[in-house]
This record gives C-alpha cells, sequence and structure tokens, in this order.
C-alpha cells in the first residue's frame, strides 16, 4: 500500500511530471525556491521537482539535524532548495550534476543567500558523489541512474539509519509491481533490500518516490 502526500498547493502537480511548470500559481513555496524554479524557466528546464516532491524533501532535511545531505541531478536547484530552506544551520549539503551551464546557474543562486546551510553545488557524473559520503540523507534521481540499486552500495553511501530517496516511479497498485509485462526489478531492488526499511509514498496520481532507512552494514529487516 501507498501513503499519499496530497498537493494542496499545485494544480498541475496530479496530472504533469514536469515541475516547473507545477509551479505556476503557487505562491506557498519558500523565496529560494521561487528563485530556482525562475532560473528553471529561463533556462528551458523542465524536470525540476514536483512541489509536493520538494515538501518532501524539506520535511525530512528539517528531521535530520546537523548531519551530511547528497543529491545527484541538480536541475537548476529546485530540490536543493527545498533541502536547504529546511534544513538544520549545520548540516551540509552537496548536489551533483553532469551540466555545466546549471552548474553554474546553482552556484549562482545559492551565492547570494546570507544565511543557511553550506551549500556546495559540484560539476560531474551522479557517481563521484560517493566521495562525500557516506550521507544521512541521499535524494537519487530516480530518472537517472537512481533506480539501477545494482551501482548504488547503501552500505557506501548511507550512514546507519540514514535515509534515501528515489523519484520518477509510477504508482503501482498490485503486488509484485510490474514494469510493463516483466517484474520491475528497479522497484523491487528498493523495496525488498534486506537492509533497508523502504516504503512507496505516492505524490500524485501518476508520481510516487521510494523512501528507505538504511538498517547498518551488520543488520537485516529479516532479523526481527
Amino acid at each position: 500500500m501507498t501513503l499519499t502526500v496530497a498537493n494542496v498547493a499545485s494544480k498541475n502537480g496530479g496530472v504533469s511530471v514536469k515541475g516547473t511548470s507545477a509551479y505556476a500559481g503557487d505562491d506557498a513555496v519558500p523565496a529560494l525556491v521561487r528563485d530556482a524554479v525562475a532560473a528553471a524557466e529561463k533556462m528551458g528546464f523542465e524536470e525540476s521537482c514536483l512541489p509536493p516532491h520538494g515538501r518532501l524533501l524539506a520535511l525530512l532535511a528539517a528531521g535530520l539535524g546537523p548531519g551530511v545531505i547528497g543529491e545527484t541531478g541538480t536541475g537548476c536547484g529546485v530540490g536543493l532548495a527545498w533541502l536547504a530552506g529546511a534544513a538544520h544551520p549545520a548540516a551540509r549539503l552537496v548536489s551533483i550534476d553532469r551540466d555545466e551551464a546549471r552548474v553554474a546557474t546553482v552556484r549562482e543562486l545559492f551565492a547570494k543567500r546570507e544565511t543557511g546551510p553550506p551549500v556546495e553545488v559540484r560539476h560531474g557524473d551522479w557517481s563521484e558523489l560517493v566521495t562525500d559520503g557516506p550521507f544521512d540523507l541521499l535524494v537519487l534521481d530516480g530518472g537517472g541512474h537512481g533506480k539501477t540499486g545494482g551501482v548504488v552500495d547503501v552500505d557506501e553511501w548511507l550512514r546507519p539509519r540514514g535515509v534515501v530517496v528515489i523519484d520518477d516511479f509510477t504508482p503501482f497498485d498490485t503486488w509484485p509491481p510490474r514494469h510493463g509485462s516483466d517484474l520491475d526489478h528497479a522497484r523491487l531492488h528498493w523495496l525488498r533490500h534486506p537492509r533497508l526499511l523502504a516504503s512507496e509514498i505516492q505524490l500524485t496520481s501518476t508520481v510516487s518516490v521510494v523512501v528507505a532507512r538504511y538498517l547498518g552494514p551488520n543488520t537485516s529487516r529479516d532479523d526481527g
């Protein structure tokens, strides 16, 4: 069963995965998020995280304390703005993207802040982010490589009790979930991982995310 997080602010969030457009008419977002959305609109970047996804990221960041937050797929910084705006002042945020122009734009955006936790925006392949770990909160771009669980070693990327978020899933209504005519092995990797306590959260009628807590290298949810 999935838990639905209602999108009370965006009229478009339930019918479109184009996250940048979903902020049209949504005045209930932090100023830094609005600035990142404006940057995305200017660059013609439509793949920003949806408003309900951003609010979920903010909720998770707010409960973290002075930990380390990592994000793959910076985009134009919308998700990063949600995270930074809610994170503890002593937290550290690192995001990475392979698009040099977007990285430069997001660096400029965050350089204008007068308060908030330190934020580093790196240019490079998503896999290079592991050098900044292990993370207390890790946000993986499901549209990129986040769904391919075999390339993310949770024992290396996450601190014990750390949380990972993988976006860009389609809600399922049968078990086991399927992708076309085959089992959805990417989703099942996260939901059945022996060292993760995982659940899928439905954000809109067409979009869901997997959220999982890492139990530790020598612990399994099957241990009872």
